[in-house]
């Protein structure tokens, strides 16, 4: 189909007003940029219950988290979210809003790790991160009033990617998950399919986006083949915990965020794959600007409660002040 109506207009006022795309500014106007145009695109952010900036200890680091908490419940299922931007831009502010939605109509709590950022830190630092960052909460859940059976990881975009990466890592590790929330996720860095050769258009994210994130990632292209950075090409995929993939139809990685879900299927994890028809890499955050992005994240939390075995979202306290610790 034609792009959805909504984000045609998008793209319109992207050209009437010759809005660079990211690859061609500065790293630090490429972020700056990124920022603002979630903030723009959101609707406003959702006051919750509670949140909390921490800081997890890790070898020789610290990994700032901040922790969305949607009601007074002592303990509540997690959700570890992992931000977009290609491994280069994005930060705990770029997810605030989705965060915030997510813990409030799924009834879960979200904690968004802000994981170190390419070309200052390459792969795999981004995966290290995340990997602890999930190990340290699983082995200290009573300090996050979680409990290490109700944990789930998901993301958008290069969070995507870092969350079926961190599935595959748990797995490793003999861990459990109740699930993977993955959003039009990058699965192989070498991807040259179809969606790949289709979405050239220099309004929208496409395939030059991708290379110009890739770059940065990857300090050796040999990378590429590591299931670390395309779990696409981890050879085994059994064992995994269920999976949500959405992809968008003009997205270069719509091919590989499919594919991705059907060797899923393959290997006997379950998998509920939509494509959302008109759609573009991003939409998912545009909550405030197209009606598709909030089902998306409908569908989301809904999968998020299934896997929870939550039949009732607790009534959120939302009214009252925000605690902000």
């Amino acid at each position: 189909m034609p792009l959805d109506p909504q984000i045609q207009a998008m793209r319109d006022r992207r050209v009437e007003a010759a809005a660079p795309q990211l690859y061609t500014l500065s790293l630090a106007e490429a972020r700056a940029a990124d920022l603002a145009a979630i903030q723009a695109e959101a609707h406003d952010p959702e006051p919750v219950h509670e949140v909390a900036d921490r800081v997890l200890p890790a070898a020789g680091r610290g990994i700032p988290v901040r922790v969305y908490r949607p009601s007074e419940a002592r303990v509540l299922p997690t959700l570890l979210y992992f931000y977009g931007g290609g491994w280069t831009l994005g930060g705990l502010d770029t997810c605030d809003g989705i965060c915030r939605t997510l813990a409030n109509l799924a009834g879960v709590q979200v904690v968004s790790v802000g994981y170190r950022l390419a070309p200052e830190h390459r792969f795999p630092a981004a995966v290290e991160d995340c990997r602890d960052a999930l190990r340290h909460i699983a082995d200290h859940p009573a300090d996050f009033g979680t409990e290490s059976g109700t944990l789930a990881v998901g993301g958008d975009s290069a969070g995507g990617n870092l969350a079926a990466v961190t599935a595959l890592l748990a797995r490793e590790d003999r861990r459990s998950l109740a699930g993977q929330l993955l959003v039009y996720p990058n699965t192989d860095q070498m991807a040259v399919d179809g969606s790949m050769r289709e979405n050239v258009d220099p309004w929208l994210f496409n395939h030059r986006s991708v290379s110009w994130y890739r770059e940065h990632y990857l300090a050796d292209q040999a990378d590429a083949t590591n299931p670390l950075a395309s779990p696409l090409l981890a050879p085994d995929l059994a064992g995994l915990p269920p999976a949500l993939v959405i992809t968008a139809e003009y997205d270069p990685l719509r091919d590989q965020g499919e594919a991705y879900a059907r060797r899923l299927a393959a290997a006997g994890v379950g998998v509920e794959l939509t494509r959302y028809e008109g759609m573009v890499h991003g939409f998912f955050t545009m909550t405030g600007a197209v009606d598709a992005a909030r089902h998306a994240v409908d569908q989301a939390a809904a999968a998020l409660r299934g896997w929870f075995a939550l039949e009732t979202v607790p009534a959120p306290t939302a009214h009252q002040p925000e605690s902000v610790a």
